[in-house]
């Protein structure tokens, strides 16, 4: 079987470097992928990735862009204070969604990628108090590694980004309460993955509580264990980069102009 991945291609415009080209492509995947699971908001809500080589440097959507639509050459590139880079580009930066992702990117140096959403089953559970279950094993896997941040009305206020950071700590997912979910990577793929099976996870204990029935609660023990279990089979054993050109390779047969 072949394994498809991100690869710099003869599109990559003049001036610009083989790394920046391959991580656009890589994002530009990324929204398209989520708007095929159905995880997006309209225009709302974004993916940011920081630029090899430059410092302070980051590509966003072009705001007003359907997630379906953004191709690599689409993205923007803008500062950490959400200004673009280019200034001669027409498209405009949402700054309330940028305030949220810059917070992330410039305390943790691991967080390559940064994913918001507001999905249906992710802002449910962002207004439940007990917030997400260790009901299945896919919920298991984030045991211990999911942060909480209190609402504090729609992210224009830059003071907010210090109780982000904090609330996240080191962690590679955050519920952002009576708002939605955040997810981290090292890589977009990792940050891609991280939503997706939280997302999941959110779904499947609304589905369990929506029953009425009494729920079965696994023992700390127990979810402790699935949490390790989960970081050696994703990236020890390399799953990760299998999941991630399984992704690249539906794209591809679905439409793959995000390469653009």
């Amino acid at each position: 079987m072949t394994i498809a991945v991100a690869t710099p291609s003869a599109g990559r415009p003049a001036g610009m470097s083989e790394a920046e080209w391959a991580v656009r492509v890589e994002l530009a995947a990324c929204y398209r992928l989520i708007a095929h699971f159905r995880m997006t908001d309209l225009i709302y809500t974004h993916c940011t990735v920081r630029v090899p080589d430059e410092p302070g440097r980051f590509l966003i959507n072009p705001y007003g862009w359907r997630w379906d639509e953004i191709t690599a050459s689409s993205l923007v590139k803008i500062d950490v204070d959400g200004n673009k880079v280019d200034a001669h580009r027409p498209e405009r930066v949402n700054p309330a969604g940028f305030t949220i992702h810059s917070a992330v990117h410039m305390s943790r140096h691991d967080a390559a990628c940064v994913i918001h959403t507001h999905t249906k089953a992710g802002m449910a559970v962002s207004a439940l108090k007990e917030g997400l279950l260790p009901l299945t094993q896919i919920a298991m896997q984030y045991h211990g590694r999911v942060g909480y941040h209190a609402y504090e009305g729609i992210a224009l206020d830059l003071d907010e980004r210090e109780r982000i950071i904090a609330d996240l700590g080191s962690k590679p997912v955050l519920i952002l309460r009576n708002h939605g979910l955040l997810t981290v990577g090292r890589t977009v793929a990792e940050a891609f993955s991280h939503m997706y099976y939280v997302d999941k996870a959110c779904e499947v204990q609304l589905a369990a509580q929506a029953t009425g029935a009494a729920l079965d609660m696994p023992s700390l023990a127990v979810a402790e264990r699935v949490g390790r279990q989960f970081d050696q089979m994703a990236f020890d054993d390399g799953d990760l980069l299998l999941e991630w050109a399984a992704h690249l390779r539906l794209l591809d047969r679905l439409d793959p102009s995000y390469k653009l």
